[in-house]
């Protein structure tokens, strides 16, 4: 089996699942098309195809149907996971002391992916969407808390419904970077554009794929704001989640995009911020793939093996270090809910032990 990727005839990019005679896996592709069609980002469909091929390939070599498998069948997944490839189909023998292949929040997002196919399923009939679901009934148990849920009182102790297999993970940390090590990722940048795209997201929070969808509209020069729009755009980048947020910006960022307008875009007749000025078509936009070669040089310049989104994760620790409250982080970041800034930075200890950093 293999994942392929498809562009439909409005030009639109999606994933499908294909099987070795080149036929898309049909339950696989209708809750792939249904994904599309509810305009989730492709890459998320893409990570969705992935892992939904590994749940298809050990199906296939178990002989077993999509639509008749056992909690069993799922906990055995979870066990194929963990082996090499080369060991998934028994004729290697893995060694004892071989380390895990899946880490526990790869197998954790691989199940969430299954787990989200057959609800999609279970809305059709489909008759083995349960097994992938417990029974939890609320009551003693937020985490040993007297805390309860907004409108618990309406649910009562109805049952509610969670994924019935999960592997325990370590929560890692948010990694940051402190002031010396953003400022020679900064310093590294050889040209203007470079140095802007990173400071976008040091400085405003800006995922990569935010700021490489940003259009010269999007940028506030008075203002010293940035407005993330979520828009399909033609380098496939989009913004994460339905709705937009404005950034405050400071006066040095809002001086290094009129700067490299001046020294470095020039005259290019494009909409878009980032885009190729010296390698690829000039003047289209910049891709992720191009991305990501200047952070790998950028990698081997400082010695600092970061990736983009810690510069998220450094804005976001800025934030709370002066001050400020869960939900203004949540709003800054484009949180879709403060839940999820919660989890990810609301530990005071976790807080503590991050590195100090503080605004460029």
């Amino acid at each position: 089996m293999r994942v392929q990727r498809v562009v439909m005839p409005w030009d639109a990019v999606s994933w499908t699942v294909l099987e070795d005679d080149g036929n898309p896996v049909g339950a696989v592709d209708r809750f792939l098309g249904f994904l599309s069609s509810s305009e989730k980002s492709p890459n998320t469909v893409k990570s969705y195809a992935h892992d939904l091929k590994d749940w298809f390939c050990y199906l296939s070599g178990r002989g077993l149907a999509w639509d008749e498998v056992t909690l069993e069948d799922v906990a055995s997944f979870v066990a194929w996971l963990r082996l090499p490839p080369q060991g998934r189909d028994g004729t290697v023998a893995v060694l004892g002391e071989q380390a895990h292949h899946c880490g526990a929040s790869t197998v954790n997002r691989k199940l969430a992916a299954v787990a989200s196919f057959y609800r999609f399923h279970a809305r059709h009939g489909a008759k083995a969407a349960g097994v992938l679901r417990a029974i939890q009934t609320p009551g003693r148990g937020y985490a040993g808390t007297a805390f309860r849920p907004f409108l618990h009182h309406v649910t009562g102790r109805s049952p509610r419904p969670r994924l019935g297999v999960k592997v325990k993970a370590p929560r890692p940390l948010p990694r940051v970077l402190t002031v010396t090590e953003a400022q020679s990722i900064l310093d590294a940048c050889g040209h203007r554009r470079d140095r802007l795209l990173l400071a976008m997201m040091l400085e405003a929070g800006l995922r990569i794929g935010e700021a490489m969808g940003m259009r010269h509209e999007d940028i506030d020069i008075g203002g010293c704001l940035v407005h993330v729009v979520p828009r399909d755009n033609a380098n496939g980048m989009r913004a994460k989640g339905g709705r937009g947020r404005a950034v405050p910006a400071g006066a040095p960022l809002m001086r290094l995009y009129a700067d490299y307008l001046n020294r470095e875009y020039g005259a290019v007749d494009s909409d878009y911020v980032f885009v190729n000025l010296w390698a690829g078509p000039a003047g289209r936009p910049m891709t992720y793939p191009a991305a990501y070669d200047l952070v790998t040089r950028l990698r081997a310049a400082t010695g600092i093996a970061f990736s983009p989104h810690w510069c998220r994760h450094t804005y976001a620790t800025w934030l709370l270090r002066r001050g400020a409250g869960m939900e203004t982080v949540k709003e800054l970041m484009g949180h879709a809910s403060v839940a999820t800034t919660i989890d990810t930075y609301g530990n005071p200890r976790e807080l503590h032990l991050m590195r100090e950093v503080c605004p460029l």
